[in-house]
């Protein structure tokens, strides 16, 4: 069985969903049998490619109209949901572009360290709140995941897997998905958002009741 997932790397709502979902698999009586794959979906692909030094409560602030106290009381709710999965979470954060990010997971998909590579930029950016927009930061933590910063350096360097990027982006619009996490049981079964564990649960034994096993 395979299950896809559409996400973006600075959506505090795809993180919890993503350990929400592992929580459910690493139950699965049979987890050794799934494939996960994690494909790319901006939020804001028209942000500039240029660091502003903006954070991510003065978006929203900017955005949705929200004063700095309800920026952060709003980050403070999803911090709450984190924490109560067991990970870390900073409330204020820098943002950027993430299309070179997605790029490098893609590099981290083929090299088969994708996984490793998605937690590591997890934990960098939600828990640490560290500028993974930045190229030093992302290649120490690619190297970090077992990529050689020098694949990560020819990947940002020219236009590596900026078709597997766009690809993954208009998957998503042929199948309707609009937000996200997004997740895709066996391209049969769709489930939207950081939906509890129980209903990650009850999805995967939905899914493998409905294949020819």
């Amino acid at each position: 069985m395979r299950v896809d997932i559409w996400s973006d790397v600075v959506c505090p709502w795809c993180y919890v969903g993503k350990a929400r979902f592992e929580k459910a698999l690493g139950t699965f009586e049979h987890r050794d049998q799934v494939e996960v794959v994690f494909h790319s979906f901006e939020l804001d692909p028209d942000f500039p490619r240029e660091s502003r030094g903006e954070t991510n409560l003065q978006m929203l602030g900017t955005k949705y109209g929200m004063s700095p106290a309800q920026a952060r009381q709003a980050e403070e709710r999803v911090a709450g949901l984190a924490h109560a999965e067991g990970l870390g979470f900073d409330p204020e954060r820098p943002i950027g572009n993430t299309f070179d990010i997605h790029r490098v997971i893609h590099l981290g998909l083929a090299k088969g360290v994708q996984r490793d590579l998605l937690d590591g930029v997890n934990e960098a950016y939600f828990a640490q709140a560290r500028q993974v927009f930045d190229r030093a930061v992302i290649t120490e933590v690619a190297a970090e995941a077992g990529l050689d910063p020098a694949a990560v350096s020819e990947v940002l360097d020219g236009d590596a897997y900026t078709y597997e990027v766009r690809q993954d982006e208009a998957q998503a619009r042929q199948l309707g998905i609009s937000g996200v996490p997004f997740f895709v049981f066996d391209m049969a079964l769709g489930v939207s958002g950081a939906q509890p564990t129980e209903l990650f649960t009850r999805a995967l034994d939905q899914a493998w009741n409905a294949e020819p096993n």
